[in-house]
Order: structure tokens, then sequence, then C-alpha cells
């Protein structure tokens, strides 16, 4: 698809994964509006690591995805609407479940909304494996139940459903994606792999919850490339699709394979804050990505060996945005 000269508005675009797309939209040529959480320090988020030159180009629009006119004002006039602002930290759920499912759920109401009134050309949503929860089957495909064993993942269930409502209901063009475990390069500490990464640079010993939870990781360029697909895929319109590696990783395999590349063995601590509640706790996540490789010919080009050596290579060079010694929610 030929983004150059289309205006797309990117909410969470300050995040992790967000900061990435608009990185790709701007460099195809796209007119990208970042919908960014206002705070009193002008706050970028992760924009401030991108390029600066590409993001001299973006349209900052400041405001909360759950004030309805603030959204409908950033979506005047765009093509495409990429959704991944949320509260996403599973801990987090736990100590303010009401403001998550709030954000989570109200938010993505309002910017379902606005996409119906503007009549954009596309919506692309951002689901999570978390809804799933722990497998009953084994690779997840997108018939597998939805189990809600947290207050982050219940929130994108509602979401989700959402979603699915205003395209069947009013016939809103929404493609919803699941993405699995996400990393790479700006990924805050609340995620795993930067945990442990921060931690081995730092010190000798590390604090880590369950090390036998396994997870499918896929590198966030390969993520992008997902939104980007789906956006231009008329057929992924009303559906849910999963994006994965079909291979799964334990926390404990996943610190090892860390420690190889820093050139350290530290020693591993349970620490107990890091333990999700017992029927919380998902213990395998492994996608089936059949659907979205039929649907959009979508397969991830990047290994989690290499995407591990560019992810601790790029916070080498910046662990001062971190603080291993603190246990981040």
């Amino acid at each position: 698809m030929n983004w150059n000269g289309r205006t797309v508005l990117v909410t969470g675009a300050g995040g992790f994964i967000g900061s990435h797309l608009v990185e790709r939209l701007v460099t195809e040529g796209a007119k990208v509006r970042a919908f960014l959480r206002y705070n009193s320090r002008s706050d970028l988020g992760n924009l401030q690591y991108a390029d600066k030159k590409l993001v001299s180009t973006v349209e900052v629009v400041r405001g909360d995805l759950r004030d309805t006119e603030a959204v409908r004002n950033a979506s005047k006039g765009v093509d495409t609407i990429f959704h991944l602002g949320a509260l996403i930290a599973i801990p987090y759920s736990y100590v303010n479940p009401r403001e998550v499912a709030d954000v989570n759920m109200m938010g993505t109401f309002n910017v379902l909304a606005a996409a119906r009134s503007e009549g954009v050309r596309r919506m692309v949503h951002t689901s999570t494996s978390e809804v799933f929860g722990t497998a009953r089957y084994t690779p997840i495909d997108e018939a597998h139940p939805l189990q809600g064993q947290s207050p982050y993942s219940a929130s994108k269930i509602g979401a989700d459903k959402l979603a699915e409502s205003f395209h069947k209901s009013f016939d809103v063009p929404v493609a919803t994606l699941r993405p699995f475990n996400t990393f790479g390069p700006r990924q805050s500490a609340r995620a795993i792999i930067p945990t442990i990464i921060t931690q081995a640079l730092t010190r000798d010993e590390i604090k880590l919850g369950s090390l036998t939870p396994s997870r499918d990781l896929t590198f966030v360029t390969d993520t992008v490339d997902g939104f980007v697909r789906a956006a231009s895929t008329d057929g992924a319109v009303g559906q849910e699709t999963n994006l994965g590696t079909n291979v799964g990783v334990t926390i404990g395999e996943l610190a090892e394979k860390i420690f190889a590349i820093v050139g350290k063995k530290p020693r591993i601590v349970t620490d107990t804050q890091r333990v999700r509640p017992e029927k919380s706790e998902v213990m395998k996540l492994l996608a089936s990505n059949a659907k979205a490789k039929e649907l959009m010919g979508w397969t991830p080009k990047v290994t989690l060996d290499e995407g591990l050596e560019r992810t601790v290579s790029w916070i080498k060079q910046h662990l001062e945005a971190y603080r291993p010694d603190e246990y981040t929610v």
C-alpha cells in the first residue's frame, strides 16, 4: 500500500511499539498524527529515542483516551487509525483495576466511536495474547477461548468485544491484531527482557519471579510490519489475527540466553513481589501464526537470538533510562 500523503493517527504513539510504528509510517511517506497522553513536561515518551529528523514531521496531539472530544478531534480527516494506546502493565492492574478497565475499554470505545463518526478507511485495534490466559491447547489459534486471568486481560477482552460489536453493528472497518510478547529497543523495564538485561548488566544477582512460564517472543519490527499489513489488507477487517513466532521459551531459558550475550552469569533469586497470584499467572503462550500468514502474508523475520542481541546493544547505550534496582510494575 502506498502511504504517501495519507494522514494516519497513532494512539499510544509514545509507547514502545507505537514509537517504532510512527517511524515506519513516516519513512513510508505517511503524515502521522501522534496522540500522546498529556503531561506538564511535554514528554514524547519513546519518540524521544526515534530518528529526530523523522519525528520533526510528526503532528503531536495531546489528550486522554477517556476524553471523547479529544479523541474525536484527533481523528478528524485521518485515513487510518492505529489504536495502540492502553494501560498495559499487568501488576499495575492488580493495584488499580478500575483505571485500567476505564482506559482500555472506554478509551477504545471512544476511538471506535470516532472512527465511525469520521468515516475512517481503516482502524487497527491492538489486542494482546494475554486475553487467552493459560493455554488450553497449543499452538494458540484465534478460536482459543478468552480467559480474563488478570484485570488487564479482562479489560482487553472487553475492548476486543467492543471492536467486534462496532464492526458487526455499525460496519466500522476495524481489524484486531493480537501480538504475543513483543520485545526490542525502547521497551520499558516493566517487561521481562529489559528487566533481565538491565540487572545482568549492572549486578551479580538478579531478581525475577517465576522461571517456568513460557512465552512466544516477537521482535518489534516484525510486530510493526503486522500493523502495517493489517491496515493494507481488506481481508483483515472484522477479524482477530495473532502475531507470533510459534516458538516458545521459558523465562529461565530466556535468562540464560541473555546471560550468554552479556557475558556474565548472575545468580537468580526469587522476588515474591514479582510472582503473579497463582490463579492469575499465564503459564504458556505459544502462537499459531497461520492466519496471519494466509490473510496478510505476514511472517516474522528476526530470530529471538538476533533480536536479543539488538536489544542488549540498545540498552547498553541507554542504561541511564532504567532503574535496575527497582521493580517496575
